[in-house]
């Protein structure tokens, strides 16, 4: 890998994203549209693919997307997709991702590193600099939702998309305490 760069998506980036994605929109057709379809079951299984696509596009485009790219020279080689809480409707529905906090609180919803991008330290440049973008845009908070592994196993990365514990921590995020059984949330407060 020559040097690595890092910057905030702009909303003539969806060719870009495009490419970094592939033909299956990152991980089966999900184009990082997951939590923010308000449906799923049926109706995510309508929109994956194609219609996952074209509505990120117009997002992206709309400046209505606020993620992180990374790049080698000018191939972009990974992607992390940070933004106010609300903005997820998934998110904002899940009552078991909700907890009291004080301030605005943004969220890490999708990691997207190919796999010969993987294991370089690169995801975590990626949650830094989306944390880094999200409390330059008002954040009073920054949370991630990673997938724990089971005991003694690792996470396939297709699975891992919204990262893992070690990989919040890293950045400095703290598991917020009390939630034994439930999925954790990670966070890091402005100044930490």
């Amino acid at each position: 890998m020559s040097a690595i760069a890092l910057r905030p998506l702009r909303r003539n980036d969806g060719p870009k994203v495009e490419s970094l994605f592939g033909a299956k929109g990152a991980c089966g057709g999900c184009w990082c549209m997951y939590w923010r379809i308000e449906r799923h079951g049926k109706a995510w299984q309508a929109v994956k693919g194609e219609p996952n696509r074209r509505a990120l596009m117009a997002l992206i485009a709309a400046g209505r997307v606020s993620a992180v790219l990374a790049f080698d020279g000018h191939t972009p080689i990974g992607w992390c997709c940070v933004g106010p809480k609300p903005s997820f409707s998934k998110l904002a529905r899940s009552r078991n991702l909700q907890r009291p906090a004080a301030g605005s609180v943004w969220s890490i919803v999708c990691l997207y590193i190919p796999a010969r991008q993987r294991r370089q330290g690169l995801g975590t440049r990626l949650v830094e600099a989306a944390a880094a973008l999200a409390f330059r845009r008002g954040a009073g908070e920054v949370e991630g939702y990673p997938v724990v592994p089971k005991p003694g196993r690792t996470v396939s990365p297709t699975f891992a998309w919204t990262g893992v514990p070690a990989l919040f921590e890293a950045c400095g995020f703290d598991a917020c305490p009390g939630r034994e059984g439930r999925r954790p949330i990670y966070r890091k407060a402005a100044g930490d």
